[in-house]
C-alpha cells in the first residue's frame, strides 16, 4: 500500500497512527512519500525544517517496539549526510523485524528512479553481463530503488489532489487508486477502513475479463 506524506509535525503524528493499524490489520508493506526530488525548488527553510523533522522521527523507539521494519528509498546521494547516516543505523537497525515494512520515499521520483534503473542495466550490457534481448519487465523491476518490495495493491491519495505526482509510476500499473479529500494529518484510522473497504469492492482483473476473474475464483 502506498499512502501520503509526513512532512509536517502533524503529519508525522498521522504516520504513526496509520503505520499502527495497517499492522493491525496484516498489511505487510507501507509505502510513504516524505520528499520529492522536486520538493529542492520549495524556500530553504521549509526544506531544512522538513530535514530535522525526518531526523527527528528516525530516532524513534517505536520502530523496535512495535515490529517495524524501515527502509529509505531514494537518490540517497544527495540526502545531507546526518540524515543518510541515520537512516542507515535504523535500516541496520531493524532489518530483523517482521510485522509490517515501512518505506519513506525520500528524494525519490519515478523519472529518476527508471533514469537510473535504465543506467544500471545499460552499464551491465556494455559489460557484457547482459544481453538486451533478455530485457524484460522483471529485469526493470529487479533494477529499481524498490526492488526490495512487492509493487503496491493500493495508492491512497489525500488532500483532494487526484494525480501521482511522480510517484511509483511503474509499481502502481495495476494498482487501485483511492482518492480522499481528507489532508493527510488528518487521516486516521477511520480514513484507512474506509480505503480498503472501498479497495475490498473492487474486482482487479489484471487483463483479464470480470467472467475470467469470477472463473477463477
Amino acid at each position: 500500500m502506498g499512502t501520503g506524506s509526513w512532512t509536517t509535525f502533524a503529519g508525522a503524528d498521522a504516520l504513526d497512527a496509520i503505520l499502527r493499524c495497517a499492522a493491525k490489520l496484516g498489511i505487510p508493506y507501507v509505502t510513504f512519500y516524505a520528499f520529492s526530488t522536486e520538493n529542492w525548488n520549495r524556500p530553504k527553510d521549509e526544506v531544512s525544517t522538513l530535514f530535522d523533522l525526518m531526523l527527528k522521527n528516525l530516532v524513534d523507539k517505536s520502530f523496535m517496539e512495535n515490529d517495524v521494519k524501515f527502509l529509505l528509498v531514494g537518490d540517497l546521494e544527495n540526502v545531507p549526510q546526518n540524515l543518510r547516516e541515520a537512516s542507515e543505523r535504523l535500516m541496520e537497525q531493524t532489518k530483523n523485524n517482521k510485522t509490517i515494512t515501512m518505506a519513506v520515499a525520500f528524494n525519490y521520483s519515478s523519472r529518476w528512479e527508471l533514469a537510473h534503473a535504465a543506467k544500471m542495466i545499460a552499464k551491465e550490457v556494455k559489460d557484457g553481463k547482459l544481453n538486451p534481448d533478455d530485457i524484460t519487465g522483471d529485469t526493470i523491476d529487479s533494477h529499481l530503488a524498490t526492488c526490495m518490495m512487492p509493487n503496491p495493491d493500493l495508492l491512497i491519495r489525500t488532500g483532494g489532489e487526484q494525480r501521482l505526482s511522480n510517484f511509483l509510476l511503474w509499481q502502481l500499473a495495476y494498482a487501485e487508486l483511492y482518492f480522499t479529500d481528507t489532508y493527510w494529518p488528518d487521516f486516521n484510522d477511520e480514513c484507512l477502513y474506509k480505503a480498503i473497504v472501498d479497495y475490498q469492492g473492487r474486482q482487479r482483473r489484471f487483463g483479464k475479463t470480470g467472467e475470467q476473474v469470477t472463473e477463477n475464483k
